[in-house]
């Protein structure tokens, strides 16, 4: 499956508020989203499964992707596109080779000895990066402290590997993350919290130099 990076929603079952997660993921769509990541470390396992299942639904027929967050077992079970790791999680190598060649890879680096164990994988091991936090975030409580924008960079540079900046980015920092070469933003509240969730998509979209 082709992976369009530029927006990158990651979206659980909070940041949505009573609009609900099913709306805000359709009005992305709408406004060109061109990935979601499912994140809810509040759900249980069903839980979770359960919205994967209603998630891919939603997005069928739409060719953008679903991610799972951490969760390799419910992304399976659920049949979605991949999982996006962090470090503590499994690890990405038997991730491989559990999920098969097929399936979306993505793991959260903020250091280059992260990045230098991902190039000493076999190639396709992992199909692309999360630089972050590039900024303070209050979505993910247990995040590693801020990067900012020059480290960012300096990770971005070290690797050929697709790239997302994550953390804290909203429309009016947007343009500071995409200099430093990335090739996409992942993004929550400033798509799930906004007034209108597609317009958002598209301003973030359209903001791509």
């Amino acid at each position: 499956m082709a992976l369009d990076l530029t927006v990158y929603l990651v979206i659980g079952t909070q940041p949505s508020g009573p609009r609900g997660t099913l709306a805000t993921v359709d009005a992305a769509v709408r406004g060109g989203v061109g990935a979601v990541q499912l994140r809810d470390k509040q759900a249980s396992g069903r839980e979770l499964l359960a919205l994967a299942v209603e998630l891919l639904g939603a997005l069928s027929g739409s060719g953008i992707p679903l991610l799972i967050n951490d969760r390799l077992d419910v992304a399976l079970a659920a049949g979605a596109d991949g999982v996006h790791l962090g470090q503590s999680d499994l690890d990405v190598h038997h991730a491989r080779r559990l999920a098969g060649p097929r399936f979306l890879i993505g793991l959260s680096v903020s250091r280059a000895e992260e990045i230098a164990q991902v190039h000493a994988l076999p190639t396709g091991t992992v199909d692309y990066l999360g630089i972050g936090p590039v900024f303070p975030t209050t979505t993910k409580p247990d995040a590693r402290a801020a990067l900012g924008l020059d480290a960012a960079a300096a990770l971005r540079s070290c690797t050929d590997l697709p790239c997302i900046g994550i953390g804290g980015i909203n429309r009016h920092n947007a343009p500071s993350v995409w200099a430093t070469g990335v090739d996409g933003l992942a993004v929550a509240s400033a798509i799930c919290a906004a007034p209108d969730p597609g317009a958002a998509t598209a301003a973030l979209r359209n903001g791509r130099p």
